[in-house]
């Protein structure tokens, strides 16, 4: 397949780049506000005259953004994309990553690929769609603290539903290469905190050592994890074609002499459609509880444990047949379709909203979270035709 449509102008490749620079000079880490890039974002939008609405966090720090234009009285298609990004520090940037900086077609800076880049295609086009005689809305939805958990999607999604707002479908603009992407894992991330008895390693029997027990539970993370790659199911579009499991961080004690009485684990469970991530750490949750923590307890009745979740999101998987993926792949001039093994709002927004969704952006996630990111300018002038032809498509 390939798009009839002309070029895009150098005019709009101008305006994307302009947008671009604007986008990343907001350090929209999630530590951070993002009301700055908020209050530019929604001048703009209406600016060029789109309905938009804020959607704050509970802190009044953060915000989501709703971006209409066309009319409301029916169904249109969503271009999503998160306003956060992640931090730069301890990385070796050769350029400001908060200034843009273009050399040889290439554009450095934070969040060029990872995804400003996408959301500066979209701004720059919006003039477009409010020109247009839109017989369907096109809707913008930004959000933040896609980096930390996504989690500033779901009151977005909520919103949206709370509207009696029904979209045909969201594309969401991670980056893919532009390549129509179906399905990505899902995952739930926990800290599991072990509590014992400390004393002087003299006396290593009076204590209960919560690393020697931390260590069982990483252990049975580390076979659930192996015994599914050994003989779990399988999805041969993925680059790992099997649900993962492993353990991330592990802290725990104060001094070579010391039984220690503390131990921290971090681990997750990212999963293909056919695995449930969450059943599957609450599995290994329920060997700590049954098995481990009564043998602690015999020793010491104050020994435990204690759970604290920290990442939990759907994965995507919708059918290549689904008339959104019919759709995105004309409008992208592909025939074929992937999937990813990181995580992004798509899932959500097909889960909590039942929007059916696929993942389509300009750049590379290998180029995303390390130095000297970056996005080509043909990867956006070839997105920004993606977009045109959407546009095209919802006219009237």
């Amino acid at each position: 397949m390939t798009p009839s449509d002309p070029a895009v102008p150098d005019s709009t490749l101008s305006a994307i780049t302009d947008l671009l620079a604007t986008l990343v000079g907001f350090e929209t880490v999630s530590s951070a506000s993002n009301l700055p890039l908020v209050d530019h974002v929604e001048a703009y939008c209406r600016r060029h005259g789109a309905a938009v609405e804020r959607v704050m966090d509970e802190t009044g720090r953060k915000a989501a953004l709703w971006v209409t234009v066309g009319p409301t009285d029916r169904a249109g298609y969503v271009l999503s994309g998160h306003s956060d990004v992640v931090p730069v520090e301890g990385q070796d940037w050769t350029h400001d990553p908060f200034r843009l900086t273009e050399i040889d077609g290439r554009l450095y800076g934070r969040g060029t690929s990872d995804m400003k880049g996408f959301l500066a295609v979209c701004l720059a086009l919006l003039p477009e769609m409010a020109a247009a005689p839109l017989a369907r809305p096109l809707h913008l939805a930004i959000s933040y603290d896609e980096e930390v958990g996504c989690l500033g999607v779901r009151p977005l999604i909520a919103r949206i539903r709370e509207q009696g707002i029904a979209p045909l479908g969201c594309f969401v603009g991670e980056p893919t290469g532009m390549a129509v992407v179906t399905g990505h894992k899902g995952k739930y991330g926990a800290k599991a905190t072990f509590r014992g008895r400390a004393c002087h390693s003299a006396l290593a029997p009076t204590g209960v050592n919560a690393i020697e027990y931390a260590a069982r539970f990483i252990d049975r993370v580390r076979l659930t994890a192996e015994g599914l790659a050994r003989d779990g199911a399988r999805d041969d579009l993925y680059d790992v074609p099997h649900t993962t499991g492993l353990t991330a961080l592990v802290q725990g004690g104060t001094a070579s002499n010391i039984v220690p009485d503390r131990c921290t684990v971090a681990f997750e469970f990212r999963a293909i459609a056919a695995d449930d991530p969450r059943a599957l750490a609450e599995t290994a949750l329920a060997y700590a509880r049954d098995v481990l923590v009564p043998e602690m307890q015999a020793r010491d009745p104050a020994s435990g444990l204690t759970v604290e979740p920290t990442i939990d999101y759907p994965g995507l998987d919708i059918a290549p047949d689904a008339p959104l993926v019919t759709l995105a792949k004309r409008l992208a001039g592909r025939n074929a379709h992937a999937k990813v093994s990181y995580g992004t709002e798509a899932g959500l927004f097909q889960s909590l909203g039942d929007i059916p969704s696929v993942v389509i952006g300009p750049g590379d996630i290998a180029r995303a979270h390390k130095a000297d990111e970056y996005v080509e300018t043909a990867e956006l002038a070839e997105c920004a035709g993606f977009v045109r032809r959407l546009i095209v498509e919802s006219r009237a």
